[in-house]
């Protein structure tokens, strides 16, 4: 009798436990936070003229956020590990935003940039997704960082969400497809074009003409209008235009994870 109770009192227990599963949720594993990888530069000068240089903060504070709210665990890497450069124009009068005003206030979203992680200690197995924001700093370290291009290669090739925004798609120019062609070879790309360089003054400040790197590279380089966001997807590879850009970019890598 006594194991006949007991043999009752299982049965909710079961049916739940078979409710649970049929309806889909996941267990612990499956639950698991997905993981994005942001490179930032470490360049904070310009070598040719010596002027201030580093990453746009709008470019990695929205989809900092972003990625936050959403559950995603941020990593932060560089080519030299720890303090990345800011752009001091970035966080000028003109150029804050309320996104970036938060971000400076923030002490905890801080620290990521002041204690990056190297780029050569980064294992991209261990993350779902990469981004690289702009700023006109990544196009005089990161398209040459061996470390940079192992990780796009490995990232791309693998199918995970391999993202650029503005000067950020720089760092493509020598990375090389699974025949060791250019990466850049047919791809549609957006990015920082010559006319918004010219507008902002800042073509003393890159390394090379973005739109015409990708161009020489074999690349389908795309725009939207100058200042307005504007994003492509060519496959798992995501690159956007401009600042304003550095949400929707965000945005598509969520969706893709």
């Amino acid at each position: 009798m006594k194991q006949a109770i007991q043999a009752l009192l299982a049965i909710p227990s079961l049916l739940l436990t078979a409710n649970i599963f049929a309806a889909g949720i996941p267990d612990s594993n499956s639950r698991k936070a997905k993981r994005v990888l942001i490179v930032v530069t470490s360049v904070d000068h310009v070598s040719s003229n010596g002027k201030p240089t580093g990453l746009w903060l709008e470019e990695f504070a929205s989809p900092y956020y972003l990625f936050r709210e959403a559950g995603v665990e941020v990593t932060v890497a560089s080519p030299k590990g720890g303090t990345a450069p800011i752009d001091p124009k970035s966080i000028q009068a003109d150029y804050l935003t309320e996104t970036t005003k938060k971000f400076l206030s923030d002490s905890a979203a801080l620290k990521t940039l002041y204690h990056t992680v190297k780029l050569g200690d980064v294992n991209p197995k261990d993350y779902d997704a990469v981004y690289y924001p702009g700023g006109t700093g990544p196009t005089w370290d990161l398209p040459e960082d061996k470390n940079s291009i192992r990780l796009i290669e490995t990232f791309y090739r693998t199918g995970k969400p391999t993202a650029l925004v503005c000067h950020a798609p720089a760092a493509l120019k020598n990375a090389k497809d699974v025949n060791g062609q250019a990466l850049l070879k047919g791809k549609k790309i957006a990015g920082y074009s010559n006319s918004e360089e010219a507008a902002g003054q800042s073509t003393d400040m890159v390394a090379f003409s973005l739109e015409d790197m990708v161009k020489s590279e074999g690349g389908n380089y795309v725009k939207g209008e100058d200042w307005h966001s504007f994003v492509v997807n060519d496959g798992n590879l995501i690159t956007g235009q401009n600042p304003g850009s550095s949400l929707a970019v965000a945005q598509k890598i969520l969706d893709a994870l």
